[in-house]
């Protein structure tokens, strides 16, 4: 049984601890307890951001996207070890593998999986309906248990009455527990906190809330609509209030994801500093984005640049293509003919060096292809 399921019912959010060291450490028994710090090819001498710290890092104020330098420095007895993507996939597929089979009142559980280490979990329409969920707690920690049994891997379990409060409660249950915060609660619990502990309220949209006089969740949840659709548009004003009241009527759906695009970037140990350089680097990350790309078997209508300049300002842009295409010389023209949006020389007209690269190659959807 699969489909969208919610409102109505209890929803579950799966969060694996510190899943890329721990799919570490599963294979590394002897580093189980020591800080431990994975990205890039380990070296902290290198460029490179932290993809994954465990919790022993943490505690000494490693935080993922951090420089690797960075980290060594705050840490440095720190173990770190080379990023290895092919290790996660498989580590993730078991744990969603485990999750997939799961029942819940009889009837298999309806999955939506977010990423590598997280997914939403409910029960079907018809246990919901039939009011034969039980007890939604006593079942979380049962799927707790059952992902350590069969993986070795810690996860940690949100419970609440929809997505939203299930993926915020999960941080209350964190590390390797079960964390509640249902409807009757929200006001309590999240009520006093800032705006920006909201899934889906950043820094930025924080930083304007705060302009118009709400601080707080409480102060969200209490704003007149009319006058958050004025300031903040008529679609993200309403969703921002009915976020900030706890409340959340998207479903959770088991449909497998599509991906809209593929991409590649790279960060330079030494600096690109001539236009041969920084176009060879393009053409190189085109062609691996497109291989992606032909095994998807659409082809790409926008093309997209990342560029970061020495030391460390980054520039994002796209273009539409004229027409779609998997041709690789034309995929690449149009990467290099970004370059043109952004500024690649100084004041002086000297060019400025380059330390990393990225490009997304974005494909016509299903219906279109």
């Amino acid at each position: 049984m699969s489909g969208r399921v919610g409102p109505g019912g209890p929803v579950l959010h799966v969060d694996l601890d510190e899943f890329v060291a721990a799919v570490e450490v599963r294979r590394r028994p002897e580093l189980a307890g020591l800080p431990v710090v994975v990205g890039g090819r380990g070296d902290p001498t290198e460029r490179a951001v932290v993809a994954t710290a465990s919790y022993a890092a943490r505690e000494h104020g490693v935080r993922s996207g951090m420089p690797l330098r960075v980290a060594a420095r705050r840490c440095p007895d720190a173990v770190f070890l080379a990023s290895d993507r092919t290790a996660y996939d498989a580590a993730s597929a078991e744990v969603m593998g485990v999750l997939r089979d799961l029942t819940w009142a009889g009837d298999p559980v309806v999955l939506e999986v977010l990423g590598w280490d997280e997914a939403f979990l409910a029960p079907s329409r018809r246990a919901v309906a039939a009011g034969e969920t039980g007890d939604p707690v006593a079942y979380a920690d049962g799927v707790r248990r059952a992902v350590l049994a069969a993986t070795d891997l810690h996860c940690s379990v949100g419970v609440g009455d929809n997505r939203l409060q299930a993926k915020l409660a999960v941080e209350l249950g964190k590390p390797r527990g079960v964390g509640v915060l249902r409807s009757e609660d929200w006001s309590r619990v999240m009520g006093p906190r800032p705006t920006d502990a909201l899934w889906g309220v950043g820094t930025g949209l924080a930083r304007r809330l705060a302009a118009l006089g709400i601080t707080t969740v409480a102060d969200l949840g209490a704003a007149d609509p009319h006058h958050l659709a004025a300031e903040l548009g008529p679609t993200t004003g309403p969703w921002l209030r009915r976020t900030g009241r706890g409340v959340d009527t998207s479903p959770v759906d088991d449909t497998p994801r599509v991906a809209v695009g593929h991409g590649r970037e790279r960060t330079y140990q030494v600096d690109l500093t001539t236009a041969e350089q920084v176009h060879g680097g393009l053409a190189d990350l085109v062609a691996q984005a497109r291989d992606d790309v032909l095994a998807e078997g659409r082809p790409v209508v926008r093309v997209g640049l990342k560029i970061r300049f020495a030391p460390f300002t980054t520039y994002t842009r796209v273009r539409r293509l004229p027409e779609p295409t998997t041709d690789l010389d034309t995929l690449v023209a149009a990467a290099v003919s970004l370059l043109a949006r952004v500024p690649e020389r100084r004041d002086d007209g000297s060019r400025r060096a380059v330390r990393l690269l990225g490009v997304r190659l974005e494909m016509a959807p299903l219906a279109d292809a």
